[in-house]
């Protein structure tokens, strides 16, 4: 184990402001927790393209390791669930924000943290779902829990299809046979997307403007990583009985909608939060991932960049310029 590593931080810029910079530490500058990890592989999600490009502030303390996912293997362990060697995976848990993170070729976390890795992937694909690909799972598994999305049924609709958390959500509800509307600005993802599942598109522009509270019943369900006037509208064209999974707020966090659609047609908005999400519910998410994502289709949703690559990565995903998932090679 080498003595000092790089790792990519974030720092105060002054003025309320924060940027990114490359550190090298030693093993002390870690925090003091009870899991040392090697880790070999992250990614990038909108967090972490809002933290490393300082256009959201994520960190509440600084500085701050960024990222927000890891796959490793476990190289200490004062922990009795886990041993040297074993491979595993963090998703969330407040890194990046009141954690040390993901973008650092060692961490020390804590054991509760952790899953195993799925056998089903390896280091690299476990974070080519990454949070992103996780928060679809958690989504699709909501939807389904609440009853009303059905093989034979009226379209599921995907907002933000290209990104990662749509196109995973893509790929997870045409494998298990429901019917996909995805929603995007990029007519040149058509092809990309009807590979994963989706059989008909609407263009994000339709959504992203104020709507009538109730509209046409269109959707059985809905993934919305939008929120603003886009879920606004999805809601108001949600069938009767049907439910909206939100996890994102790519539009704005404001919700300019009314209660119409909930007390006349009975839609639901349901919350999906994968940072504090129970191990539970973690557990089920990925093993509906490794039972029902093709790994053909994965592989194809995804690119492998180096460290160096994180700032450029930051700044286009933050202008939806990525079309689903990368992974970077610590």
């Amino acid at each position: 184990m080498s003595d000092t590593f790089h790792a990519m931080r974030i720092v105060d810029a002054g003025d309320r402001k924060t940027r990114a910079e490359l550190a090298e530490l030693t093993r002390a500058d870690l925090p003091d927790l009870p899991v040392l990890v090697e880790i070999s592989h992250s990614t990038v999600n909108y967090k972490d393209g809002l933290s490393l490009t300082g256009k959201g502030r994520i960190a509440r303390r600084l500085p701050m390791i960024a990222g927000i996912d890891l796959a490793g293997t476990v190289v200490e362990s004062a922990s009795d669930d886990w041993a040297p060697g074993d491979k595993v995976i963090l998703n969330g848990w407040g890194l990046s924000e009141t954690e040390q993170g993901a973008y650092s070729k060692y961490q020390r976390v804590k054991a509760e943290w952790l899953l195993p890795l799925p056998e089903a992937f390896s280091p690299e694909q476990a974070m080519a779902i990454g949070t992103a690909g996780y928060t679809a799972a958690l989504c699709v598994q909501a939807l389904r829990d609440w009853g009303t999305i059905a093989p034979e049924g009226p379209d599921v609709l995907v907002t933000g299809a290209a990104g990662g958390v749509g196109s995973v959500a893509i790929a997870l509800l045409g494998k298990l046979g429901y019917p996909v509307t995805a929603v995007t600005g990029r007519p040149e993802t058509h092809d990309y997307l009807s590979k994963l599942g989706a059989r008909a598109f609407v263009d994000r522009a339709e959504l992203a403007e104020a709507g009538k509270p109730l509209q046409a019943e269109r959707w059985s369900g809905a993934v919305d990583v939008v929120g603003s006037h886009t879920l606004a509208n999805v809601m108001a064209q949600t069938c009767y009985g049907g439910a909206v999974a939100a996890c994102g707020l790519a539009g704005g966090p404001a919700l300019p909608a009314t209660v119409m659609p909930h007390i006349l047609r009975s839609v639901a908005l349901i919350g999906v939060d994968s940072v504090m999400a129970p191990r539970a519910k973690r557990q089920k998410a990925w093993a509906l991932l490794a039972e029902h994502l093709d790994p053909a289709l994965l592989d194809s949703m995804y690119s492998v960049h180096g460290f160096d690559a994180l700032p450029k990565l930051a700044e286009d995903i933050i202008a939806g310029q990525i079309r689903g998932r990368v992974v970077v090679e610590i």
